[in-house]
């Protein structure tokens, strides 16, 4: 079981709760009252444990192995996928995914990152880290979506565009601000959700949307939390420091303008009940391209390109007359 630190106290009850009812079906006891009141304990916990998360349990939470990924959502919120591949210029990666779906009777473009399950599969997925061609794919799909009038749904999920050699030398950051000047010009809706990690420019490298969604325990942020300590601490054990510093979850995100609605998760997750969470996701989804429908194509890109020039504030200091 993939149990995270702050867990254990629940698992500890938990595991208390089953040897009790072991051993009353073994010795045939009335144990009823203890289990009602360990069971009582245990949601109070629950909710005491969930209410008050840290962004660094957040952080932990949205990288947690049983998260439900890109290709889970596709299949419990989308019908009729076809992936296509390649991005025509050199190779196809694997740690994007994308095709033609249906949302409800929405004929869309489906793009997202992918991570893997086990090793075998995160290597093959790269961990969900894009190299440059798994970018211009994702740009071409969405190019593709537009010329046939379909909206775009993007799940974005990644620690961070892949910044191996191989990838400096194929024009990774070329790559990125690409598809950042470009996706700012698609006439077409997109709709872009972080369902657990948001890192960096590979994040962003597919987020410039009409709308940007956020799962309540995903997080997006410019750098990793311990990129982040390693940077200002030289010292990655700082990390859960550097994860309140960033302002990273939900919360801070939609009072900064950079995230414009917070899906709700289960108690505990996304992966205590991928189904709920879906159902979730999917209704945010279609509200959201409800409204972005009703919009004409120039009025779709003059927004986005306004929600994006909005975000964040500077201050110009005085001229001194000394």
């Amino acid at each position: 079981m993939n149990i995270l630190s702050f867990e254990k106290p629940l698992y500890d009850i938990e595991a208390k709760i089953e040897e009790l009812k072991n051993l009353g079906a073994d010795q045939k006891l009335a144990i009823t009252p203890e289990i009602k009141k360990l069971n009582e304990k245990l949601e109070q916990m629950r909710k005491e444990i969930y209410g008050n998360l840290s962004s660094w349990q957040r952080v932990q939470i949205a990288r947690h192995p049983d998260r439900p990924y890109s290709m889970d959502y596709i299949k419990m919120i989308l019908t009729d996928f076809t992936e296509l591949h390649g991005d025509r210029l050199f190779a196809d990666d694997s740690a994007i995914i994308g095709g033609f779906a249906k949302l409800e009777q929405h004929k869309v473009m489906v793009i997202g990152h992918q991570k893997g399950r086990d090793t075998k599969e995160n290597i093959m997925r790269n961990f969900g880290c894009a190299h440059p061609e798994g970018y211009r794919k994702a740009i071409r799909l969405m190019e593709l979506a537009a010329k046939f009038h379909l909206p775009v749904i993007v799940f974005i999920d990644t620690p961070g565009a892949y910044p191996g050699l191989g990838a400096e030398e194929r024009g990774q950051a070329q790559a990125i601000a690409e598809n950042l000047k470009n996706m700012s010009r698609v006439k077409t809706p997109i709709i872009a959700t972080v369902i657990g990690e948001g890192g960096s420019g590979g994040a962003l490298g597919i987020g410039v949307a009409d709308k940007v969604l956020i799962l309540e325990h995903a997080y997006y942020s410019v750098i990793s939390p311990e990129g982040c300590a390693s940077i200002l601490w030289r010292n990655a054990v700082k990390a859960p420091e550097a994860a309140e510093v960033l302002k990273m979850t939900g919360e801070h995100l939609i009072k900064f303008g950079v995230v414009d609605d917070i899906i709700p998760e289960p108690l505990g997750g996304a992966h205590k009940d991928p189904e709920i969470c879906a159902a979730s996701l999917k209704k945010s989804l279609l509200k959201n391209l409800q409204s972005l429908l009703s919009l004409s194509q120039e009025d779709l890109i003059d927004s986005r390109y306004e929600k994006f020039r909005k975000i964040g504030v500077f201050a110009k200091a005085a001229n001194s007359s000394s």
